[in-house]
């Protein structure tokens, strides 16, 4: 048994944060004192630290440092020594989220031509393991995680949302970028909370007390057999979808259904061990990321919590200020991705749901420091929850970054920024002017004192949207884009749809 040893994210070709303080942490025999060195490429020692292991762990801490490649980290005790190469410094993003940021690139358009042939030092990626339950495994499939450069056959399961964004990144900046892959498909928010911050608002002790009831009484062995049953069922479905596809390229899903049946309702089982439990991926995956030095956050996340609560923007604000300070950054940039189109075929009506959590996605990043928002109000696909189209949302997060973290100039949606009245007429002021394409719906309504929302008669006046109804003499109300699927029709000059909004 080592002595000491380095948390994976360490090792050979990783990449460490630039301008801020760096963390390197791992575990070790208590009471060992360590001393780590950071060396540049022509073997000049740019900084060093000594600790000592306390109650198992330790955390070397380091001034700001510049980018650059080819840096060498050391560590030793006086009698076993870590030395590892090839270290970049750099901007380092976490990406997380659901199964929108967990596609990897060889599902994604142009994913097939691309990893194949691409390659780039200066960018690269560390996937945490997924693992649901601590264990054995999860503890060995941690260690054996690595860095991996952006090269011919790397990266197929890397996030493609986070690879568009960093491959567009990367040269603009001319510094290396680093992406942590941390995420898991059809998880609620609170999954990747800790029990502080779920405790921390009425909503998440809302989601730990559901979820505990339900689970009551159950077995760890039990939730085990039902986890198997369940996803026996869905993946013998999507092996049989699979064949079809492959028989029929472009066949939809509801032809699919046809010929197989309808895909097995995605409702997981509940227990102690699901993935889909509050705070539970925490501790199991993002927990190992902690306290890392980061640039930043990607996520997009917001599918799974449409139907369960009306307040998504309290969740999301509590685990935006608890990974604030989780990670020791009080000024964390939060890069977020707004919930696109996106309507279930089966569905009888619209459920108003989705506009409802992109809202609130919204208000977050208006009333939230430092944060970014991707708007795909002109992305979707009816009746298919993932899109594969991710080099548009990897490149808006880009554009959220420039503005966000580099505080450049950088392409984003027009806003709604305030409203008057005047002649019968209601006014939206806008953050720019916006057009109209000849596709697509004017999705406007308007209300007045009664709250009852009208389809708008709609005009634009520079950065003004002016709105009216014969049957509303004086309108105080107005939203836009209230569904979950149509087509957009209002984009700003820059070829950015216009966010929605519900302003009163």
């Amino acid at each position: 048994m080592p002595r000491f040893q380095l948390a994976p994210l360490f090792t050979d070709h990783a990449v460490l944060c630039r301008g801020k303080e760096i963390r390197v942490f791992g575990t070790g025999e208590e009471g060992l004192r360590l001393t780590a060195c950071l060396l540049n490429e022509g073997g000049k020692t740019l900084c060093q630290d000594t600790v000592q292991v306390q109650n198992g762990r330790f955390c070397f801490r380091f001034p700001p440092q510049e980018a650059q490649t080819g840096c060498v980290l050391t560590v030793n005790d006086g009698v076993q020594s870590l030395v590892h190469c090839g270290i970049a410094i750099g901007d380092v993003y976490l990406a997380s989220g659901q199964s929108n940021m967990e596609l990897e690139l060889q599902n994604a358009d142009e994913g097939k031509e691309l990893y194949p042939v691409h390659r780039n030092d200066l960018v690269r990626y560390f996937n945490v393991p997924k693992y649901a339950r601590q264990s054995p495994e999860a503890d060995q499939a941690y260690a054996n995680a690595r860095w991996l450069s952006i090269a011919p056959g790397t990266a197929k399961d890397m996030s493609a949302v986070a690879y568009f964004f960093a491959m567009k990144l990367q040269p603009h900046l001319q510094a290396p970028i680093g992406i942590i892959d941390c995420y898991w498909g059809g998880t609620s928010v609170t999954c990747w909370m800790d029990e502080e911050a779920l405790n921390a608002t009425a909503e998440g002790q809302r989601y730990m007390r559901e979820y505990e009831k339900l689970c009551e009484g159950k077995t760890m062995e039990a939730y085990i057999a039902e986890e198997k049953a369940f996803f026996d069922g869905q993946n013998a479905w999507n092996e049989k979808a699979a064949v079809l596809r492959a028989e029929t390229p472009g066949i939809s899903n509801q032809e699919i259904a046809q010929k197989i049946g309808p895909c097995p309702p995605w409702n997981p089982p509940i227990g102690a061990g699901s993935p889909f439990r509050p705070h539970g991926l925490f501790h199991t995956m993002l927990e190992r990321v902690v306290p890392f030095t980061l640039t930043g956050v990607l996520y997009y996340q917001g599918e799974e919590d449409t139907f369960r609560t009306q307040r998504y923007d309290i969740l999301l604000s509590s685990y935006i200020l608890r990974l604030r300070e989780l990670f020791e950054d009080g000024e964390l940039p939060f890069l977020n991705v707004q919930l696109p189109m996106w309507m279930d075929a089966a569905a009888v009506e619209d459920s108003k749901l989705w506009p409802r959590l992109r809202l609130a996605q919204q208000k977050v990043y208006r009333n939230t420091r430092n944060t970014g928002l991707a708007v795909l109000l002109d992305q979707g696909e009816y009746d298919n929850i993932h899109p594969t189209n991710k080099r548009v949302v990897g490149e808006r997060l880009y554009e959220a970054a420039l503005d966000a973290v580099y505080h450049e100039p950088a392409r984003l949606s027009p806003f709604a920024c305030g409203k008057y009245q005047q002649e019968g007429k209601l006014h939206v002021c806008l953050s720019a002017s916006v057009q109209e394409r000849e596709e697509g719906e004017y999705l406007l309504e308007i209300a007045g004192e009664d709250g009852v929302f009208l389809p708008a008669q709609v005009s634009l006046k520079e950065k003004e949207l002016v709105l009216s109804h014969p049957d509303i003499s004086r309108p105080v109300m107005a939203r836009y884009a209230w569904t979950d699927y149509a087509i957009v029709r209002l984009f700003g000059e820059n070829g950015l749809p216009l966010a929605p909004f519900w302003i009163q």
